[in-house]
């Protein structure tokens, strides 16, 4: 038995003793460190017995040039995580200062370096949600509605339950008039939280949105004046018909909003609306239209009640004053 044959067994384990040094968590990475060792025992002079032919000997590269493409690529991906927040944060700063398509760059490159960074995603359909113009149809301004809400959506898809991109689809499709869309996203909101006083308000602003839309293209059919009262008996029951199921969901949604937020009055603004649209429709039966216009009556004097005690406290605050302090 030759020199060698003792020595290489030797010199291997000492090799691999050394590339053992790091206990884990430290030093050299997982990847890096298998392919360490697998140098090492080369360096060390192991190679394969030849009386077991050359597959065992092509089956050792192939480890080698696995494991070195692996190593190369943990760190390429840990380069381009460093960067995709590098970027990331240069983008924050440009949307701070208001510069939204240098911002979009940055969030661009970010998303691209690191698809799985969701913040990137966010502040992306943000950036381009902030360079859409509500009402303007040209096919740019649409274009940045529907990249945002590409956005959005791509983080939804590794998390369908984010708040924030879920009420981002929800406005972008009101703004945008696509009101049952809006809308069914305004009541994923609600399923997520159903305390947030803001999501039922959109539902029911929505609801006497649409409602109004309906009473109005029969006004016109009709060639009435906006301020006229619907007296064609069967207009006014077939319009029931139609949207007495939105009314009722609009009543619905917003007394849930004052509910949980008993001061909110842009909701008893719209629920004093969505009574008169209902009102607009009982031109058969005068006595509910009467209830329901008194009920209208009585959340727009809420509405003003509400806005002056608000302005009050507002002003007492501004001076200093304090009410009803204690003796």
């Amino acid at each position: 038995m030759g020199a060698g044959a003792l020595t290489r067994p030797a010199a291997l384990r000492a090799a691999m003793t050394a590339s053992n040094a790091h206990p884990p968590g430290r030093g050299a990475s997982g990847p890096t460190r298998v392919f360490a060792e697998i140098v090492l025992s080369y360096a060390a002079g192991f190679t394969p017995n030849p009386v077991e032919g050359n597959e065992q000997m092509r089956t050792t590269s192939k480890i080698v040039v696995l494991a070195a493409a692996a190593a190369l690529m943990f760190a390429a991906t840990g380069c381009d995580k460093l960067r995709a927040r590098d970027q990331l944060n240069k983008g924050v700063a440009s949307f701070k200062n208001l510069r939204y398509e240098q911002a979009t760059d940055h969030f661009k490159k970010a998303v691209e370096l690191d698809p799985s960074l969701q913040n990137a995603k966010l502040y992306l359909a943000a950036a381009y949600f902030a360079q859409y113009i509500p009402g303007v149809d040209s096919p740019e301004n649409l274009q940045n509605a529907n990249l945002a809400i590409a956005q959005y959506n791509a983080v939804l898809d590794r998390d369908p339950n984010n708040i924030n991109s879920i009420k981002g689809i929800a406005i972008l499709d009101l703004q945008m008039k696509k009101f049952d869309d809006a809308k069914k996203y305004y009541r994923k909101a609600v399923e997520l939280d159903r305390n947030d006083p803001e999501a039922y308000y959109s539902v029911g602003m929505i609801d006497w949105t649409q409602a109004y839309q309906t009473r109005t293209e029969a006004r016109n059919k009709l060639g009435m004046r906006p301020d006229e009262a619907i007296k064609d008996k069967k207009v006014c029951v077939q319009l029931r018909e139609q949207d007495g199921q939105v009314i009722q969901d609009g009543l619905d949604n917003l007394n849930k909003a004052i509910q949980l937020r008993p001061d909110y009055d842009d909701a008893m603004a719209y629920l004093n609306l969505v009574y008169r649209e209902r009102a607009d429709r009982e031109c058969d039966t005068p006595e509910q239209s009467a209830a329901d216009t008194k009920s209208a009556n009585e959340w727009s004097d809420k509405v003003m009640e509400v806005r002056k005690v608000r302005s009050e406290k507002q002003a007492n605050k501004s001076t200093g004053i304090t009410l009803d302090q204690p003796k």
